[in-house]
C-alpha cells in the first residue's frame, strides 16, 4: 500500500468512526423521539435509520456543522409527517407477528399522552416532542425546526392549552 492509500485508508477509517460514534450518542434519542411523534414502534425505528443513513450519505458535510443531531432531528421531524401513513399497516403487521422492537417502553399514561400530542398540528406536536421527550431547548428546537425561538413559544404555548383542554374532558 502506498502512503497516498494508507493516509485515504486512515481517514476513511476516521470518517467512519466518528459517525459511528456520533450514531452510538444519538441513536436511543433520535428514535425515542421518532417514536413520539409516529406512535409507531417499527416505523420509528425506520424513521430514525432514514434519517441516520441520510446524514452518513453527507457526514462531510454533516459532520462540520455546529449541531449535527439538530440536523438529524430536522430530517426525523420533517419524514414522520410524511411516512406514517406509508408504515402504518406495515406497523400493525409487523405488531400481529410479534415483531422486536428497540424502541424503549412507555408507560400507559404516557401513551395516552403521546397520542393526544401526535393529534395536534404538525409543528405543535414536533416542538413539544422536542421539548418534553427530547429535552431540548427553545433555541435548539428553533434552530432543528427552522423557525424564530417566538415561532417555538406560540407552538409550545398553543399545545400546551389545547393539551389542557383535552385533559380535562
Amino acid at each position: 500500500m502506498t502512503i497516498q492509500e494508507d493516509a485515504v485508508a486512515v481517514t476513511e477509517n476516521a470518517f467512519r468512526e466518528s459517525f459511528e460514534a456520533f450514531y452510538a450518542r444519538e441513536r436511543q434519542r433520535i428514535t425515542g423521539l421518532a417514536y413520539v411523534l409516529s406512535g409507531s414502534r417499527t416505523g420509528a425505528e425506520d424513521l430514525a435509520q432514514e434519517a441516520f443513513l441520510a446524514a452518513l450519505r453527507n457526514w462531510n458535510k454533516i459532520s462540520s456543522y455546529d449541531d449535527p443531531a439538530a440536523w438529524v432531528r430536522r430530517v426525523v421531524a420533517n419524514r414522520s409527517v410524511s411516512g406514517f401513513r406509508k408504515r402504518a399497516a406495515e406497523t400493525r403487521a409487523l405488531i400481529r407477528l410479534g415483531a422486536r422492537s428497540t424502541v424503549p417502553a412507555l408507560a400507559a399514561e404516557t401513551v395516552a399522552t403521546w397520542d393526544a400530542v401526535r393529534r395536534l398540528p404538525t409543528r405543535q406536536a414536533q416542538a413539544v416532542a422536542l421539548k418534553y421527550f427530547d429535552g431540548q431547548n427553545v433555541s435548539d428546537i428553533a434552530r432543528i425546526l427552522e423557525c424564530s425561538e417566538n415561532t417555538v413559544k406560540t407552538h409550545l404555548k398553543r399545545a400546551m392549552t389545547t393539551l389542557r383542554q383535552e385533559m380535562e374532558k
